[in-house]
């Protein structure tokens, strides 16, 4: 190989590298708007739904976006297991509850005693919790495996039909 076509190869490399990064970034993960809508979804399609509930000033909750959600979405793995959508809590915009009537997405988070971001709420699409939430991040190295969990303890809970109690471990 001469020099010439090795600079061609760095250069297709490094542009390969570079595109699959502009992929990752583009991802969008979709806030939660219309609550009705989501849950008309969950029910049709039998699946949980999980909601983050974050904030623009938390930095814990753009790794949690960014390190698991996100690369959850890109997998396509989870497509079949769950619905994710971010309530920002410090968002002027109201969301579509699921009785139709508008919320404040502070007043969700009462809803579901959501006191610190980021936390993650596992629900049905009536709005029952199905597994524990996780509240803030304590390792992210675990955290991956914590989130596969509880999306696979609602999923059972929601197909197989057994009480789960929040209380439990």
């Amino acid at each position: 190989m001469n020099i010439k076509s090795i600079n061609h190869f760095l250069i297709s490399i490094i542009g390969l590298i570079l595109a699959s990064s502009v992929h990752a970034t583009e991802v969008k993960l979709t806030n939660l708007y219309d609550f009705k809508a989501d849950a008309a979804q969950a029910e049709e399609k039998n699946l949980p739904i999980l909601l983050m509930f974050s904030a623009s000033y938390c930095g814990f909750c753009a790794i949690v976006k960014e390190e698991f959600l996100k690369p959850m979405q890109i997998s396509g793995d989870y497509t079949n297991k769950v619905i994710v959508r971010i309530v920002e809590i410090d968002s002027s915009e109201n969301i579509i509850d699921i009785d139709g009537k508008d919320l404040e997405p502070e007043a969700l988070a009462e809803r579901y005693n959501v006191q610190l971001t980021p936390t993650l709420v596992f629900i049905d699409a009536k709005g029952v919790e199905l597994a524990q939430k996780m509240v803030g991040v304590t390792t992210v190295d675990f955290y991956g495996g914590y989130l596969d969990e509880a999306i696979d303890r609602s999923l059972v809970q929601l197909r197989g039909g057994f009480q789960f109690s929040l209380n439990a471990n």
